[in-house]
């Protein structure tokens, strides 16, 4: 996989195989990317799918080099992009093992209420390491 950037729409970047996975959302100027695959020059495991009309630009490693050394500040562009993403996925770490399931997901709806609307609950849920039920649950607890 090569780096993906989003234009306009909402997507999900998911393992195949796997009911119930830990799915990477990207909207709006976001970058998407298997870093593994991108670094190592191996064929991904994921795929992304589209779950709204979205615009995807795809950018190939040696075009993203050549524009790196044509246009050296959008290096650091990059750094800043990989740092957010890194710490992102830091903290969705540490909520996942010090939060109690319900406030993973109550702060989700606060910190992210772009994600809670336009995402389907399932993916919510799967991002959340729920099942689709269990976040039902939570939802109708938050109504009543």
């Amino acid at each position: 996989m090569s780096g993906y950037k989003f234009a306009a729409g909402n997507t999900v970047c998911r393992l195949p195989k796997l009911r119930l996975n830990q799915p990477k959302f990207a909207i709006e100027t976001w970058w998407l990317t298997d870093n593994f695959a991108y670094e190592h020059k191996v064929p991904t495991e994921f795929y992304i799918q589209a779950v709204e009309r979205s615009v995807i630009l795809y950018i190939s490693q040696d075009k993203q080099a050549q524009l790196l050394k044509a246009f050296p500040v959008i290096e650091r562009y990059f750094r800043f992009v990989y740092q957010r993403a890194y710490a992102a996925a830091q903290k969705r770490i540490k909520f996942l093992f010090s939060l109690l399931k319900e406030a993973f997901y109550f702060h989700a709806v606060k910190n992210h209420p772009e994600f809670i609307q336009r995402v389907p609950q399932y993916l919510i849920a799967s991002y959340l390491g729920f099942t689709p039920e269990y976040l039902s649950e939570i939802r109708k607890r938050l109504i009543s």
